[in-house]
């Protein structure tokens, strides 16, 4: 009796110690690629203008979680555009491209696991590319739009959809965002071990600025 009452003690501190840190956020929906992302079309009269990733104000950080635990991380190296079309984040694009092998994590040795073929295959799947199809207005969670866009990950693509709240300031466009989005989506299966199993879910953030 006493055995069964400490085994059951001992599963409750396990289960009060990791909750799932995606649990409650905004999910991301994935669908089949919509084919080649075209450029939207821009009226002759209309104000454009390029605006660059600054890398030293920007972050794109996950968070990843398993039943004992989580582990923080991010992508060290990465580059992007925003095509501002009349000041309207609705009618202008993004284009994102990471470099696989920047990605980091809270623990050396699970930045090199993250790097083989159990998970992300970085010597195979060199980029992550991200091309916006369509910003509408409104977004889950208080969020100011809705991006939509063609997400290529570990030799797969396809659509995805989140939220996200863009301001345009002066010279500077802010992106920030947050969501789960499912591994397993992109071909990424790893399960880990068979009595610590790695959630689907991955938490993504986004804190985005780009200069004119």
């Amino acid at each position: 009796m006493n055995r069964m009452f400490f085994a059951l003690a001992a599963l409750s501190i396990v289960a009060t110690g990791c909750d799932d840190p995606a649990k409650g956020k905004a999910k991301a929906t994935t669908t089949e690629a919509v084919g080649s992302a075209a450029a939207p079309v821009t009226a002759a009269s209309a104000t454009t203008a390029d605006y660059k990733f600054d890398n030293n104000g920007s972050k794109i950080t996950w968070t990843g979680s398993k039943v004992t635990g989580k582990h923080d991380g991010g992508f060290g190296d990465f580059k992007g555009t925003v095509h501002l079309v009349d000041g309207a984040p609705e009618k202008s694009s993004v284009k994102v491209e990471i470099d696989a092998a920047s990605i980091n994590s809270d623990q050396e040795k699970l930045t090199g696991h993250l790097k083989s073929p159990d998970f992300f295959d970085v010597a195979k799947f060199t980029k992550v590319d991200f091309t916006s199809t369509e910003v509408k207005k409104g977004g889950e969670k208080g969020a100011t739009h809705t991006i939509t866009g063609n997400l290529s990950l570990h030799g797969v693509t396809k659509a995805i959809t989140f939220p996200a709240t863009i301001k345009v300031e002066g010279d500077q466009v802010s992106v920030e965002s947050e969501f789960a989005v499912n591994r397993k989506d992109f071909g990424i299966n790893y399960p880990g071990k068979q009595d610590d199993l790695i959630r689907d879910d991955v938490l993504v953030k986004l804190s985005v600025h780009a200069k004119k």
